[in-house]
């Protein structure tokens, strides 16, 4: 993707839309030049099909928006949400969409903006992801979707949709991964004050999400982690680590983080090579071993099942000097510095 705010964003609010979500694509799309960037990730624009919009239960209001013909010059449109997934959407908006879907935009579903997508006829054959409790009722209205009610977001290539809220900041942070790499991501992350890397196929609900105190936590285990992605880490190691056994230690990835040991350390060694390669000081070999990856065809299997991409073609992609040329900021070394 272009540095620079070429790629216009047009995020569609409507009647009982819901802020939370409204603000997530704010807070990721929009803004100024980012200082620790260096330049504008996107052109945000906010559209509506009245020009003052009440927000779920009346909260208030959002006003001075552009029209929805703002859609038709959009690169990526992410669509509205709300509660009551019962109320039909407004027919010019799904007419809307249709249009941006052919001419190649792509559109993004958060939470119940799934509904909105379906009800345009565009997760037909598709797959899709929504709030876990609204599973059964999307199921019941949409038989054409492939739904997968317990994922975090679904990237179908050309549309998105997310699970429920939260899940909203991780597929954004996956879509700035996707086209400005992964050490821009890391910077927008940082900023929110949120989780770097939560991969989409990770579970939407799990039993302790937030655990009640940092000294039982899997917190200093995972940091001691983090600092030596580049040397042979077990699960047994990690297990040692957190003073667990390694059964105990799957039950509390699980129950914590909704992912196994081995699938968590091995996200975050692909996300280390994606900010190697990014830095382009190394071959692709040495990225590998650096990144704890062993051999270039491990890591490109990895790449292929993780991003969809081999290094090379990432390489090809992403080999701007966007970030440590423009903002300033350390280089990357076989150490994560998250």
């Amino acid at each position: 993707m272009p540095q620079g705010s070429s790629h216009r964003v047009v995020l569609v609010v409507d009647e009982q839309s819901n802020p939370f979500e409204v603000g997530c694509a704010c807070e990721i799309f929009g803004g100024p030049l980012r200082p620790e960037i260096g330049f504008p990730l996107y052109d945000l624009r906010v559209a509506a099909p009245r020009r003052s919009t009440p927000m779920r239960d009346a909260l208030f209001s959002v006003g001075a928006v552009g029209r929805l013909d703002e859609i038709d010059r959009a690169d990526t449109v992410i669509v509205p949400n709300r509660p009551y997934v019962e109320t039909p959407t407004r027919p010019q908006l799904l007419t809307a969409l249709r249009r941006a879907h052919r001419r190649g935009a792509r559109l993004v579903g958060l939470c119940t903006g799934a509904f909105t997508l379906a009800e345009a006829g565009l997760l037909d054959g598709r797959r899709a992801t929504v709030h876990w409790d609204l599973a059964a009722e999307f199921r019941q209205r949409f038989p054409a979707v492939t739904l997968e009610p317990d994922v975090l977001f679904v990237d179908d290539g050309d549309v998105l949709t997310s699970a429920g809220s939260a899940a909203a900041l991780d597929l954004g942070l996956h879509i700035v991964r996707r086209d400005h790499g992964a050490e821009v991501a890391n910077h927008v992350s940082r900023r929110l004050v949120f989780a770097a890397y939560r991969d989409g196929g990770q579970r939407q609900f799990v039993e302790r999400p937030m655990p009640p105190a940092v000294d039982h936590s899997l917190a200093p285990a995972l940091a001691w982690a983090q600092e030596r992605l580049d040397e042979p880490i077990t699960v047994a190691d990690l297990a040692r680590r957190a003073g667990l056994s390694a059964g105990s230690l799957h039950r509390r990835f699980r129950a914590e983080l909704g992912i196994t040991p081995l699938a968590w350390l091995t996200a975050e060694r692909v996300t280390l090579a994606c900010r190697l390669i990014e830095q382009d000081a190394h071959g692709l070999e040495s990225v590998a071993r650096r990144a704890g990856l062993g051999t270039g065809a491990n890591m490109r299997s990895l790449f292929k099942r993780h991003l969809g991409v081999s290094p090379a073609d990432y390489r090809r992609r992403f080999i701007v000097p966007q970030v440590a040329g423009r903002a300033g900021t350390r280089a990357v070394t076989g150490r994560s510095p998250v």
